[in-house]
């Protein structure tokens, strides 16, 4: 025998209503990209499984691949020079090193942060490389670009995130930039944005900038060109 009326009904509006979840999910998403959304804590509730289907799936890894192919389409037209001044800059969470494993634990973003638990995950140094972003990142080391590392981390966290980084198949960077002990809690534009200044008083020339937030783009001096990695776990 067929199923109810009733029945059918109930199993029609419960496939309406998760198409429109998925619909609106998606634009969520899309506005969290181009930094429409603006500050915001947590994934909405109806989007957590979308999330966890797009961080596990396909078009995490597919997004992930275009934004560092457009990349190395820019570094191949930067005339780089003979002086170790041509710099690329690097984020590390959710951009060379991904810790989708801590997230899958924790909600896909649907949970408040937690920093304990968190430097827990990150003091395992178990966190695996972003694929598209370590060949990206191989690609501009031969083409000569200098790696500068600038991280949200805390100095506390240098071994360890050196030891991850290691074993995960980065190598040659210029230099790995972390939290003093005075930076913590300052706001991470204005945290990056200086440590950018620094390196151009240094001489350095910023051509590219790669992070997952807008936060590590954003503020003077920028780079050349800014390339954003998807995230919608988190906003920083």
């Amino acid at each position: 025998m067929g199923a109810s009326p009733s029945l059918r009904f109930l199993l029609l509006w419960i496939a309406v209503a998760a198409a429109a979840d998925e619909l609106y999910c998606d634009s969520w998403r899309l506005s969290v990209e181009t930094n429409n959304a603006g500050s915001w804590s947590t994934v909405p509730p109806p989007c957590r499984g979308f999330v966890e289907e797009y961080m596990s799936g396909e078009r995490y890894a597919s997004d992930s691949n275009v934004v560092a192919l457009e990349s190395l389409a820019f570094a191949k037209s930067v005339r780089t020079a003979d002086d170790g001044k041509d710099a690329w800059i690097f984020d590390v969470d959710e951009t060379l090193l991904s810790n989708i494993p801590y997230y899958a634990s924790n909600g896909y973003g649907s949970k408040l942060f937690n920093v304990t638990s968190f430097n827990e995950w990150v003091n395992l140094a178990s966190a695996p490389a972003l694929p598209a972003s370590l060949r990206l990142y191989e690609d501009l080391l031969i083409l000569g670009f200098q790696m500068i590392l600038l991280t949200g981390r805390t100095e506390s966290q240098r071994k360890i995130t050196e030891d991850n980084l290691l074993l995960t198949g980065y190598r040659y960077w210029k230099r790995l930039i972390l939290r003093e002990a005075f930076e913590v809690g300052k706001p991470a534009v204005r945290f990056k944005s200086e440590r950018r200044a620094e390196l151009e008083g240094e001489g350095f020339r910023i051509h590219g900038n790669s992070g997952d937030q807008w936060s590590d783009l954003l503020g003077s001096p920028m780079a050349t060109r800014s390339f954003k990695l998807p995230n919608p776990m988190y906003y920083i």
